[in-house]
């Protein structure tokens, strides 16, 4: 089955979630379920690089990770888009691990594929009220159960944060899976700027926001508060 392909990038280093800072190369793949007011990649859903989707069979795709980076590699990232569309994906994971290489994975939870089990770093990102989606529970659930009892590797949630209102669900999230890590990562609320010296300052201003406000909850106990942290570093660069 061909996969719909839309950047192969790295090595470079995982900006977020449960293994930030990990050395690793991208692929990043077409289409996604949802579309959130802030998302920092519509152009994998929104059509307006439909031409650049490349169709690629699972051996492609690990020729041009090889080709990109060679031997300088031992991690890959599937992003999107949504992944978790593409059952197809069972093929490229199977064919990655044969070749010793770890997978890390982000999908915000709404569809359950069989493969996730295999992935050795998955994150569930359900979407906070800010990015105008609804989070079905129920599907959330099961997925949580499923992995809780047969996953392989390791998961964890990863909630986005621009308002109290997000923070609140953040909250609730971690009341409903206790057992389940979760890091809490600030928004990049400006995507347009190009000026990489007042992002940055905009962005920690931001991060410090978020830390105060869960160091002084007594419910936000055992969770990580993350920066984002590639946009400190790039700015609002693709392919980095």
């Amino acid at each position: 089955m061909k996969l719909p392909v839309l950047e192969i990038f790295g090595p470079t280093i995982q900006g977020e979630g449960m293994v930030i800072g990990q050395k690793t190369m991208f692929v990043r793949t077409a289409g996604c379920d949802y579309s959130c007011s802030w998302c920092d990649s519509k152009f994998t859903w929104d059509g307006s690089e439909k031409e650049n989707i490349q169709m690629m069979e699972p051996e492609d795709i690990w020729e041009a990770l090889q080709e990109q980076a060679g031997g300088r590699f031992g991690h890959v990232t599937i992003s999107g888009g949504n992944p978790a569309l593409l059952a197809g994906l069972d093929k490229l994971v199977d064919l990655l691990h044969d070749q010793q290489i770890k997978i890390a994975l982000e999908t915000q939870g709404s569809k359950w594929q069989p493969w996730f089990v295999k992935i050795d770093e998955l994150t569930l990102s359900p979407k906070p009220p800010s990015s105008g989606m609804r989070t079905n529970f129920d599907i959330l659930d099961s997925i949580i159960d499923s992995l809780t009892l047969h996953q392989q590797g390791s998961f964890s949630l990863k909630v986005v944060i621009f308002d109290q209102a997000d923070l609140d669900y953040a909250t609730r999230l971690h009341q409903s899976y206790p057992d389940v890590p979760i890091f809490l990562q600030v928004g990049n609320d400006d995507t347009a700027n190009a000026d990489d010296g007042k992002l940055l300052e905009h962005l920690l201003h931001r991060y410090e926001w978020l830390i105060e406000l869960v160091m002084n909850s007594d419910v936000l106990k055992d969770v990580r508060v993350l920066p984002q942290l590639h946009t400190y570093l790039w700015g609002n660069m693709r392919g980095v």
